[in-house]
């Protein structure tokens, strides 16, 4: 009896792997919804009469609760106090209840009835096609940046003092899968059904549901686990929940390593997902091709390749923080090159090298940064340490989107928006090589090994 006790769930490698696919499932599901509109953004501009700034404020829509409701921050909260499976279970959901919001608003339900007509007749410059997707994305966006936060903690929790950074890393893989299954299938399925704009949103949306499912089984394997590591006298879940106090946040913002990471993440992230809805776009009209998204496509390749073995390189060898540095530096020059040397030489071949160069920049830098945060924050308010990490990172989705918008209708070409891009990789280079030397002078460890010899 005393051997069944020791050997719980999560010393099994079966079983912990089989954990971990099932939550990575339903982020894949999340990342391809995400993504499903990006390779329609001229055909939304002739299906629905939207323009580039439209689809600038549709995409920063994803977050505007997050940043301006705070949701992010009631999000750790509740993860911390909740744990990971009622707070998994609510962000599945929202993100299903989001889909289905922004399937009806592209819908003929809604397109020629009298609540389109109705949301036609205020903020004119916004269709209202355009406000009821923009409603249900940010529904959606509050569902997939809390399950983000959970399923960081839920690895955390499973793979403690084992493979967490590779875990990370595959989970990360499985995730970007999404992005590239977006950018075939999308037109793929709009073309199927007669050129349906909505058609790829429904099928985002079934898939959400699937991911639903996914994590209700990982929940009941999740229950066991925690009743094992309560016969093993081990400290719970629930009993670290129970610890966790508003005033323990203080800790978190008085953190200097904390806001280095924090903003490291903001500059580094406003610097691809806002370029990943654009990609597309971007790559068809400097190439003048029609195929952007599935060039695009490439982007996801080597990161989905690479960053689990960047993970298990930094469990088994350390140099997180050096990672970073590199990572940001490649991104740097990836965007300068789609600035100025991409329409110079409008080569397919050339622009894919590019995408899938940027692709091992996006290895680096989330295989490095997301197991870095469990060695400068407490368990305890972990979860809530990386909703306001998540947070932070809204604020600059939220606000590139719109720019880079804006600049596009202003300017007509991308020069100026991948000069911007490069900026905030040059800021971010330096946020990293700061981050290294607070690491070294106080030894948070984030050059040194997850897994102990």
């Amino acid at each position: 009896m005393g051997e069944t006790i020791k050997r719980k769930m999560n010393d099994s490698a079966f079983v912990r792997w089989s954990a971990l696919i099932l939550i990575a499932l339903m982020m894949f599901f999340a990342y391809m919804f995400v993504d499903m509109l990006s390779p329609l953004k001229s055909q939304l501009e002739t299906s629905l009469s939207w323009n580039s700034t439209t689809f600038g404020t549709y995409a920063s829509s994803e977050y505007f609760l997050n940043v301006f409701c705070f949701f992010l921050i009631f999000a750790g909260m509740i993860l911390d106090k909740m744990g990971i499976r009622f707070t998994g279970l609510l962000s599945a959901s929202l993100m299903v209840i989001g889909a289905c919001i922004k399937y009806y608003g592209m819908s003929d339900l809604f397109i020629g009835s009298s609540l389109e007509a109705w949301m036609n007749s205020w903020w004119t410059a916004l269709p209202g096609t355009a406000k009821m997707s923009c409603l249900g994305f940010m529904i959606f966006g509050c569902g997939c940046e809390m399950a983000g936060t959970t399923v960081s903690k839920a690895i955390a929790k499973w793979f403690k003092g084992k493979e967490m950074a590779m875990a990370m890393g595959l989970e990360m893989s499985i995730a970007r899968l999404g992005v590239f299954a977006a950018m075939w299938l999308s037109p793929l399925v709009f073309n199927k059904f007669g050129g349906e704009i909505s058609s790829p949103v429904l099928f985002g949306t079934i898939l959400l549901l699937i991911g639903l499912i996914f994590y209700t089984v990982f929940v009941l394997m999740d229950r066991k686990f925690d009743k094992q590591l309560k016969e093993a006298g081990e400290l719970s879940e629930e009993a670290s929940e129970e610890e966790f106090k508003f005033k323990d946040l203080g800790k978190i913002f008085s953190s200097k390593m904390f806001w280095l990471v924090a903003l490291l993440c903001v500059l580094y992230y406003s610097a691809i997902f806002p370029f990943q809805r654009y990609a597309p776009d971007f790559l068809n009209t400097t190439l003048s091709v029609e195929n952007g998204s599935q060039l695009f496509s490439c982007f996801p390749i080597l990161a989905m390749i690479l960053t689990p073995f960047l993970g298990a390189f930094i469990d088994n060898k350390g140099k997180a923080a050096s990672m970073l540095m590199i990572g940001s530096l490649i991104m740097i020059a990836c965007h300068l090159s789609f600035a100025f040397l991409l329409p110079k030489f409008p080569y397919e071949w050339l622009a894919v090298t590019i995408v899938v160069i940027l692709g091992v920049s996006f290895s680096l830098v989330p295989a490095a940064l997301w197991p870095s945060v469990p060695k400068i924050i407490d368990n305890r308010i972990l979860g809530s340490a990386y909703c306001i990490i998540f947070w932070i990172q809204n604020i600059g989705l939220f606000a590139v989107p719109i720019l880079i918008g804006s600049v596009l209708e202003s300017t007509g070409g991308y020069t100026v928006p991948m000069v911007i891009f490069s900026s905030f990789g040059v800021l971010a280079l330096f946020f990293s090589l700061w981050l290294k030397r607070e690491n070294r002078k106080q030894n948070f460890g984030l050059e040194e090994p997850n897994i102990k010899k």
